[in-house]
């Protein structure tokens, strides 16, 4: 027969070892709670990172972009600038190939014999320069605009006046008042024309 006091003392032990395992499940359930709330906190922390890399990656995207539209547009400018930077001085000498032109359309052809040698060695002189001047204006990219028989085009023409013409088609340049001149492309003086019109 089993003493009261052993009872006493295996109970004893046995809550003592209940005890024991609830105290452990109890320190497991917190350290589980400890660690899914790390956890979470971890996660949180770790969505706000990748949001900002994202977006640091978004703004790192642009700025490259854009400075690479900077560089394009300067570039460009840059080419202009070489390109039409003799604008302003190729339109000053293009009213002294004008000069040149006038004067040696008004010597008279008649007059220009051996015997008057000093007006036909001016003569030869003003039009061996006129086709100097022209060849250099070919050189910089600057072209004539003759238009003669050409359609109307206002980007590259200027009408002074309009009248019917028999056996031409309206809208044709029938008269050239004034040449014109083109920059690589680029109309520097429009052309001074007379444009044909209906009957």
């Amino acid at each position: 027969r089993t003493s009261p006091r052993l009872l006493c003392v295996a109970t004893q032990q046995k809550n003592t070892g209940r005890n024991l395992e609830e105290d452990q499940s109890q320190s497991q359930n917190e350290q589980k709670v400890e660690t899914s709330s790390a956890e979470k906190t971890l996660t949180e922390e770790k969505a706000k990172l990748e949001e900002q890399l994202k977006e640091v990656n978004d703004k790192y995207k642009r700025a490259l972009a854009d400075a690479e539209n900077v560089r394009q547009r300067s570039q460009k400018l840059v080419e202009e600038a070489k390109l039409y930077g003799i604008q302003s001085f190729c339109k000053d000498l293009l009213e002294v190939a004008d000069i040149l032109e006038k004067a040696t359309e008004s010597v008279p052809k008649e007059e220009i014999k051996d015997e008057n040698p000093h007006l036909k060695s001016l003569y030869e002189g003003l039009v061996m320069t006129e086709v100097q001047i022209q060849k250099v204006f070919k050189k910089h990219g600057l072209l004539r605009l003759n238009p003669v028989g050409a359609k109307f085009d206002p980007y590259e023409h200027e009408a002074l006046f309009h009248a019917p013409m028999e056996g031409k088609e309206p809208g044709t340049i029938a008269l050239v008042s004034k040449i014109g001149y083109k920059l690589h492309g680029r109309t520097l003086r429009p052309a001074l024309v007379g444009v044909v019109k209906d009957a």
